[in-house]
């Protein structure tokens, strides 16, 4: 059963009343880096379930936040870190373990890890909001909410209402906010800031307005070959499907019949199944930039809850899939070519939201081309307004070493000022993976030197490891002193965990092909 208008209205009113109560807690926390308070962590994934579907080891995702066990380093914080299904113990103890300055008992006492115990693919959040009972015991761990917050992977009506359920403030984008981030609103924006992005249509919601979009983009682009049509919320590239232009093209009738020859990252889509999708949530239709070399950065940023918009870093991401537009995993820094002008236009993007009310983290995805030998030109693509897949390694690397971003230059300066560098992905995968438990995982990293040096500040971390078992994947950020040093390393892991792995099948006579196949991301 659906809320009724004025539910809605009395939500609304009611997450309005909490949002004052998160700028108090910023403001003492800015005072006070040991102020008290209570962290309420729900990695829920409130995206379209059918597009999350596509991607191997969703469930998983919500381990991807628990770099937010950082907070335990101040001795007065708390966390609940809330999951749909209970985390292996071992993995908790595996970052507890990690957190420097802090003993692992004492920041253990001040977590709590709790689960609803529900498999289903639904958002965690719905499945907490079902849970009457769940919720009044959670208000209790929280204890006084308003030295509470509550922190989520994005934000919809799922978290508003949860927000007012628990008596805590979002400290996230207001979904009454959301259109800013979709690839319609996107698009918007980047002509309002007046920064390059790529010729195309926004606010489409039928196939005649595609098929008009796709006819004028011809117009406009002489001898274009493809274009890419977007569903305003899809995420990690499953959402877009690539257009091929036929020879000559230029009928409707002819743009028809090759709409129905588009191409998804996962492989796994269909147009009418697709098309039911873009009339449901509208979409765009844009220019799929040609050139001799194309590369895909982005810029992740946090808007506090002073309203105060802030850089937080940049990377080269690594994109895959069969049409290439997937998210695999991504390296840090973006290119000294183009890092800094990339932050300019990032920051305006954060000037414009941070009036507009926005609070909370966002990606800036660019596309960065050129001709052979010439130089580079950059688009703004889209506004990702929640963590992206970028989020958890930058985490990572903030959790390992406690430094910090120089905005000046957009590196990372360790607290010994050496600058850092890694290479990261969730999308670590292999057959030979499958059936590892996570005490299997760590029983390798630890005989084989793949972990974390504090004395260096360099090595391996890896995340997501619930994910092994079933599905032979899993996630890892390697750290270095340079890019060279953080490629090396993750060479060295992968080739460790696949000859360890291939030897293990090889001894309980399970023997298969040892993978062939460089130091990549699948």
């Amino acid at each position: 059963m659906q809320d009724s208008k004025s539910d809605i209205a009395t939500e609304q009113k009611a997450f309005e009343s909490l949002k004052p109560r998160l700028v108090s807690l910023w403001q003492s926390l800015q005072k006070d880096d040991t102020y008290e308070h209570t962290s309420v962590i729900v990695p829920s994934l409130s995206v379209n379930q059918v597009e999350l579907a596509k991607i191997t080891g969703a469930p998983f995702y919500e381990e991807r936040l628990l770099f937010a066990l950082i907070r335990l380093k101040n001795p007065n914080a708390r966390v609940i870190y809330v999951t749909s299904q209970p985390v292996h113990p071992d993995i908790v103890e595996y970052y507890l373990d990690l957190l420097p300055g802090v003993p692992g008992f004492h920041a253990r006492k001040r977590l709590e890890m709790i689960s609803v115990y529900d498999a289903s693919s639904r958002p965690l959040s719905q499945k907490m909001l079902e849970r009457p009972r769940f919720l009044m015991r959670l208000k209790k761990l929280i204890g006084d909410p308003e030295r509470a917050y509550l922190t989520v992977y994005n934000s919809t009506e799922l978290e508003r209402k949860l927000a007012v359920a628990l008596d805590i403030p979002l400290n996230g984008v207001d979904p009454e906010l959301l259109y800013h981030g979709t690839k319609s609103g996107s698009r918007k924006i980047f002509r309002e800031i007046k920064i390059n992005l790529p010729q195309g249509t926004e606010d489409l919601t039928n196939e005649q307005q595609i098929i008009d979009a796709l006819l004028r983009l011809q117009d406009e682009r002489s001898g274009i070959r493809k274009a890419v049509i977007k569903l305003n919320d899809g995420f990690a590239g499953e959402g877009n499907g690539v257009f091929r232009y036929a020879a000559n093209e230029a009928s409707r009738q002819s743009i028809s019949a090759s709409l129905r020859q588009m191409k998804w990252p996962s492989g796994q889509e269909q147009y009418q199944s697709f098309l039911a999708k873009f009339t449901d949530m509208g979409g765009v239709v844009e220019e799929m930039i040609d050139a001799d070399e194309v590369r895909s950065p982005s810029v992740q940023m946090r808007i506090y809850p002073d309203g105060q918009s802030a850089l937080v870093s940049t990377h080269e991401q690594v994109l895959g899939g069969a049409t290439g537009q997937a998210y695999l995993g991504c390296t840090f820094p973006a290119s000294n070519d183009y890092r800094l002008e990339l932050q300019r236009d990032a920051e305006k993007v954060g000037s414009l939201l941070s009036r507009a009310g926005v609070v909370g983290r966002f990606g800036v995805d660019f596309l960065a081309c050129r001709a052979q030998g010439g130089p580079w030109s950059t688009y703004a693509i889209e506004i990702n307004l929640r963590m992206c897949g970028t989020t958890p390694p930058f985490h990572a690397l903030e959790f390992l070493t406690d430094g910090h971003l120089d905005p000046e230059t957009g590196l990372f300066d360790a607290p010994d000022g050496t600058q850092k560098f890694y290479v990261a992905t969730d999308n670590l995968k292999s057959p030979s993976y499958r059936g590892l438990l996570p005490e299997d995982l760590l029983d390798i990293a630890s005989r084989f030197g793949l972990s974390f040096n504090h004395a260096t500040d360099t090595g391996v971390l890896f995340y997501m490891m619930g994910a092994l078992s079933q599905y032979g994947k899993l996630g890892m950020t390697c750290i270095g002193n340079s890019r060279e040093e953080a490629d090396a390393l993750f060479s060295r892991t992968v080739k460790t965990l696949d000859e360890r792995t291939h030897r293990d099948a090889e001894d309980h006579g399970e023997m298969q092909p040892l993978i062939d196949r460089q130091p990549t991301m699948e």
